[in-house]
C-alpha cells in the first residue's frame, strides 16, 4: 500500500549533493583523488532518494551543491557555529581528518558563496514552511541525513557503538511524543535507535526558530552501512528500498495526530 505524504511535510536534504562547480574548484587544496575521497566520506549519499521517493517536489528543499562548498546546515555566522572551531563552519577550511581543504577566502569570495548558495537555500526553506503554515496552519520539517558507521576524526562523539537510526530533536520544536513514537517504530522494525546520539538537534528556519510552535522539526539520521557500501557509495538495492519505505511510513504514522495536538499547546 502506497504511503500518502501529508502536504504539510517539508523534507530538508542538505548534504546529498557532490557537486563542486568548476569555477570554484581552484579554491580547494586537494588533488582530484583526495577530493574524491573527501566527498565519499562527507556526503550523505542517496539521502534525497532514500527519504523523498514519491514526495512532491514542492515539499522538498535540497541543496544542489556539496557541503564542501557551503554547508547550508550551519549558521552563517561562525561566531554562532560550534563546528567552526574545527574548520567546518558554513564554509569549510578543513577536511574530515583536520587537513587543509581550501586556502583562506577573502571577504568577497566568502560573500559570493553565501549569496549564491546559502541564502537562496534558506529562503526556499523558509518559503516552503510559510506556505505550509498559510495553507494548513502547521508544518513538520524532516531533516534528512546519514552518517558513517565509524566516527570520523572531526566528530565530537567518538563512540564506536553507533545506532542504525539516530533521531535528532529540538526541545522547542520536536514534540516528545513524536520522538518517542519514531524510536518505537524503528525499534519494532528491528533497527537499533538512539535519540540525539551521535548527532543532535533538528533544523528550523530562523524566522520561526524558538518562536512558532506550529513549526515542528525532527532530524532522522541513517547509518550508511545499512543501505550502501561505504567504500563505493553504491546502494544495497533490497535494503535501500525497504528502508526508504519504512522511513516514510514511520514519519506519517507517528506524526499526524501528534503534530495536530502539539501546535495548540
Amino acid at each position: 500500500m502506497k504511503t500518502i505524504i501529508p502536504p504539510w511535510f517539508v523534507f530538508h536534504v542538505p548534504h546529498d549533493s557532490q557537486l563542486i562547480p568548476s569555477n570554484i574548484r581552484s579554491q580547494f587544496s586537494l588533488s582530484e583523488e583526495e577530493l574524491e575521497d573527501e566527498l565519499l566520506k562527507m556526503t550523505d549519499h542517496h539521502t534525497l532518494a532514500l527519504f523523498t521517493r514519491g514526495v512532491s517536489k514542492a515539499q522538498i528543499v535540497h541543496s544542489k551543491i556539496s557541503r564542501l562548498v557551503v554547508d547550508v546546515e550551519r549558521f552563517a555566522d561562525d561566531a554562532q557555529e560550534s563546528m567552526s572551531k574545527v574548520g567546518m563552519g558554513v564554509i569549510y577550511t578543513r577536511t574530515h581528518n583536520g587537513g587543509e581543504l581550501r586556502s583562506s577566502l577573502n571577504r568577497t569570495q566568502r560573500n559570493d558563496l553565501l549569496s549564491k548558495w546559502y541564502y537562496p537555500h534558506h529562503l526556499a526553506l523558509t518559503q516552503a514552511v510559510e506556505s505550509s503554515l498559510q495553507r494548513y496552519d502547521k508544518c513538520l520539517v524532516i531533516d534528512c541525513h546519514s552518517f558513517p558507521s565509524m566516527p570520523l576524526p572531526y566528530e565530537s562523539n567518538k563512540l564506536a557503538d553507533r545506532p542504525e537510526i539516530c533521531i535528532g530533536t529540538n526541545t522547542y520544536h520536536t514534540p516528545q511524543k513524536l520522538s518517542e513514537k519514531l524510536i518505537g517504530y524503528f525499534s519494532n522494525q528491528g533497527l537499533t535507535v538512539k535519540q540525539n546520539t551521535p548527532f543532535s538537534d533538528a533544523l528550523v528556519p530562523m524566522p520561526f526558530y524558538l518562536k512558532d510552535k506550529r513549526v515542528s522539526s525532527v532530524m532522522i539520521e541513517v547509518r550508511r552501512d545499512i543501505y550502501l557500501n561505504e567504500n563505493t557509495a553504491l546502494i544495497k538495492a533490497n535494503h535501500f528500498e525497504s528502508l526508504s519505505s519504512s522511513i516514510r511510513e514511520a514519519i506519517v504514522e507517528c506524526s499526524s495526530h501528534i503534530i495536530s495536538q502539539s501546535k495548540k499547546s
